[in-house]
């Protein structure tokens, strides 16, 4: 089959189109002709040489996909060949064909296209585990969302909407922040324009957040803990803007007796993963048929011109997701 293959670690030269052997799916799997897949910031580490797959996960880059089942394991009753599914991958998201556990497989809503599909499965199964299971949020509780105009920032201000909690973002261009409040979120601060502690707390009349989802790690740390009220909790889903914090304070913890969850997806059990999908289908599946919820994509690309897509998405350009068409 043809594969988006890595070089050696380093740029976007060093993505190239390729010949990578078919996978062969398990008693429990899906083989899956895959019709479009799109990118997240783990590819670009992983490219780069910073992200290994999990043992045992493809060496391909790819965390998602939607396609057409072209096998299924002879263990498998929910999917037969020809279903259009969608779903997480630990990786091989960038080739003709990819494995996925059953389990972890999501029918595509009649109306939706592959293009739509393949940009849901990693930013709002991340948002959701990270709002509903890590922080527990309840109606009525304010959470601050980091990164608002990203795949997940998109993904956790639709969730948070529906699901009665109150979001407040940050973003770095005033386009990036006036989408987000089309999307529903209440407030939206500039990060580039100083302080957004201060302007949260006045957001929340002084109360402050019940939950941040972060993606910026160590120099938001600060902020972070001053924008929580009691019994907060920050959800570190990344560091992206580093991972050493200067001069840490830990009397504001324990004064307000903040919670500090850290989370990645990829390298959970499948067990982990397929309960998961499980919760998040019963909430969200419904929403996204009658369009209540949508995949927010930026733009869409030949994956021949993955290196052009990946270029787009280093130079924080997207709102939302950037797909790849699997030609």
């Amino acid at each position: 089959m043809r594969a988006i293959l890595v070089k050696e670690p380093g740029g976007v030269e060093q993505l190239y189109l390729g010949e990578y052997p078919t996978p062969e799916p398990k008693p429990d799997e899906l083989l899956v002709r895959v019709k479009a897949t799109a990118l997240n910031r783990a590819d670009i580490l992983q490219r780069r040489g910073h992200y290994p797959p999990p043992p045992g996960a493809s060496p391909i880059l790819g965390l998602e996909m939607a396609g057409i089942v072209e096998k299924a394991g002879t263990q498998c009753t929910q999917f037969r060949e020809g279903d259009r599914v969608f779903g997480l991958l630990p990786g091989g998201g960038y080739a003709e064909y990819a494995v996925i556990p059953e389990s972890l497989a999501m029918p595509i809503p009649e109306h939706m296209d592959f293009t739509e599909a393949a940009a849901i499965a990693e930013v709002f199964l991340t948002a959701y585990q990270a709002m509903f299971w890590l922080a527990e949020l309840k109606a009525g509780q304010y959470v601050l969302i980091h990164a608002g105009a990203s795949g997940v920032g998109t993904a956790a201000i639709q969730l948070a909407k529906e699901a009665g909690f109150i979001p407040i973002v940050t973003a770095g261009t005033e386009e990036k922040l006036a989408f987000c409040r089309e999307l529903g979120a209440v407030a939206a601060f500039n990060y580039k324009e100083g302080p957004f502690a201060p302007k949260v707390m006045e957001a929340t009349d002084r109360a402050g957040v019940h939950a941040v989802l972060d993606f910026v790690g160590a120099p938001y740390w600060h902020q972070n803990v001053e924008c929580l009220t009691a019994d907060g909790r920050i959800i570190l889903i990344s560091a992206l803007g580093g991972v050493k914090v200067a001069e840490v304070n830990l009397a504001p913890l324990l004064a307000k007796r903040i919670h500090v969850i850290a989370t990645t997806l990829r390298a959970r059990s499948v067990a982990y993963k397929a309960q998961l999908v499980r919760d998040f289908t019963q909430f969200a599946w419904k929403r996204f048929a009658d369009g209540r919820l949508r995949p927010i994509i930026d733009r869409v690309w030949p994956w021949t011109q993955v290196r052009e897509a990946h270029r787009y998405m280093e130079e924080n350009r997207n709102i939302g997701k950037i797909v790849l068409r699997v030609e």
